[in-house]
This record gives structure tokens, sequence and C-alpha cells, in this order.
């Protein structure tokens, strides 16, 4: 029995050190892939919005060369967007992420500012090809407001994951995990899509 007793007193507490030691060695990966995979449908939506804004530049173009001056700057709000990228690794960084987020806010007003002047031009409310685009549009700015959401939800998941006993103790020793940064509006009320109305 005594040595039953010996064995038992050794091995128990090595035992829950082990166990201890397992937290957070898979759920922290995967809490951080999950995220990480949010974050490409962040993105995922933004190229789909500056792909749309290309066309619909265009479609207003061939209607009204008056507004030169807006389409140049949704042109070049588009093409800055386009160019910040944050990749996953950068997730953890609030200043690229935040550059990230100021670069899609600037082509949203820039936007919001093509899609009123369109108001001066009947034909153009009444052209499918701009009615179909505006209805696209409008269809990803909700599919971006979703995958936003699903974002800050995974890095809510991962943060707390990595900040909590016993997982914090795999994600610190093993995983060397950092934080990541939430989407955030850069400027009150970016979080919400333009209003547009055509009068229809």
């Amino acid at each position: 029995m005594t040595r039953l007793r010996r064995f038992s007193t050794f091995l128990l507490p090595l035992l829950g050190a082990f166990a201890l030691s397992a937290c957070g060695i898979n759920s922290v990966p995967t809490a951080e892939e999950e995220a990480k995979a949010k974050w490409a449908d962040v993105q995922a939506q933004y190229q789909r919005r500056s792909n749309l804004v290309g066309n619909l530049v265009a479609t207003v173009k061939a209607a009204g060369k008056q507004e030169q001056d807006t389409l140049v700057q949704v042109t070049e709000a588009r093409a800055k967007a386009t160019s910040v990228q944050v990749n996953a690794e950068d997730l953890s960084d609030p200043a690229k992420v935040a550059q990230f987020q100021a670069a899609q806010a600037q082509l949203s007003q820039g936007l919001g500012r093509l899609l009123a002047s369109v108001e001066a031009y009947p034909d153009l409310k009444s052209n499918e090809n701009f009615l179909q685009l505006q209805s696209q549009l409008e269809g990803t700015e909700n599919r971006i407001a979703v995958a936003i959401r699903d974002y800050n939800g995974a890095v809510q998941a991962y943060n707390t994951r990595i900040r909590t006993f016993p997982d914090a103790i795999g994600a610190k020793i093993i995983h060397g995990a950092k934080p990541m940064a939430p989407f955030q509006a850069t400027t009150p009320g970016a979080e919400e899509a333009p209003k547009v109305d055509f009068g229809n």
C-alpha cells in the first residue's frame, strides 16, 4: 500500500501538470486560424466591392462627363484601398489594421459622393446596368458587414482563449500568441453603408 501511495503521490501531480500543459496546444492555433480565415472573408468582400466600384465608375463616366472630379476621387480611393493589404500575420498589429480600415473608409466616402452625384442624371438612374450594379453594391455592403462581424467574433474568441487559464499557458509558452486587432470603425458612422437614394 505504501508503494502504491508513493506512486500515486508522484503520478497524480505529473498527470495534472501534463493535462494543464496540454491546454491550448490545439485550441489556440485552431482559434487563430479561424480568425485568419474570417479576415480573408473580409478582404474578399472588400475586393468584390472594389471590382463593382470599377464597373460603377465606368457606367457613370459614360453618362456624365461633368462629374469628372468625383470620378477621379473615387478611382484614386479605389486604387489606394486595393493597395493597402493586411495579411494574416499582420492582424496583431493594430496600426496596419487601422491603415487598411482608413483606406476602405475613404473609398466608402468617395463612393457615397459618386452615388449622390448620380441624382443629376435621370437617364443613368434608369440604366439597367447601373441599377444592377447598385443592387450588387448594396448586397456587397451587407456582406462586408457580416464578414466584419464574423471576424470580430473570431478575434474575440481567440483573444479570450489566449488570455484565460489554462489555455494561456500553452498560448504564451508554446505558441507565443499575441492578441489580434478587431476591425473598428475609423470614423463615426463608417461602419454603416452609405445611404443611397435615387428617388425611385
